[in-house]
């Protein structure tokens, strides 16, 4: 199987690459909000992880909502332990290039924040995000609890509708409780802050969430 076609496949675990043992070091702090972007935080506060394609756009639209209280993007979903941006970038980890979002659900809702993942991407594309593709790329919810999980699978049903109604096709998104995430190399870490002219190919159906 040629490269092309194979980084639209996921790799079998036997397949993965071997990774390593040690954790790829990045700075405890937000770029944008001076918050920590690695535990220990406040007990009130709850996560989430959203693959939207790339992550350094996706990671920007969360860090701008009130009552999100730090972000950061990692790989998560696959097989490799402690993959570098190099190995997810080759397919043969299995992993996605996601985004943390660590919120306060008393200022923010969970529904609030599914409501910007399904409109600030292509939720129907499978394993790639406009001219971004590959497995890395995929659309995905990694729930971190079960009542998450739930949520997460109704909004996919009432957005599915919406795109029904406006011709778009069936929704792709992988909705599953979290594994392991391992934070991306510190020069990914709120990449947009730090390179405002940086790319960015995210971009939605224009279809509105309306509940």
């Amino acid at each position: 199987m040629n490269l092309s076609l194979k980084k639209l496949v996921l790799p079998h675990a036997s397949e993965a690459l071997p990774g390593r043992n040690t954790q790829i070091s990045v700075t405890n702090k937000h770029f944008v909000t001076g918050q920590p972007i690695a535990p220990p935080f406040p007990g009130e506060l709850r996560q989430v992880y959203f693959g939207m394609g790339c992550f350094w756009g996706a990671e920007r639209k969360f860090w701008q909502c009130v009552g999100v209280f730090s972000t950061a993007v990692g790989y998560s979903g696959g097989y490799t332990p402690n993959p570098t941006y190099d190995e997810v970038c080759s397919g043969m980890t299995g992993h996605n290039e996601v985004v943390k979002v660590i919120y306060d659900p008393t200022i923010i809702s969970f529904a609030e924040l599914l409501k910007l993942f399904w409109v600030s991407h292509n939720p129907t594309q499978g394993m790639r995000q406009g001219n971004d593709i590959g497995t890395q790329y995929r659309s995905a919810i990694y729930t971190d609890t079960e009542e998450q999980f739930n949520e997460a699978l109704a909004s996919k049903d009432c957005y599915q509708q919406l795109l029904n109604q406006s011709g778009f096709d069936q929704i792709s998104t992988e909705i599953m409780p979290a594994n392991v995430f391992y934070y991306a190399e510190d020069y990914h870490q709120q990449y947009l802050a730090k390179e405002p002219l940086g790319y960015c190919g995210l971009g939605g159906l224009g279809v509105s969430f309306e509940q």
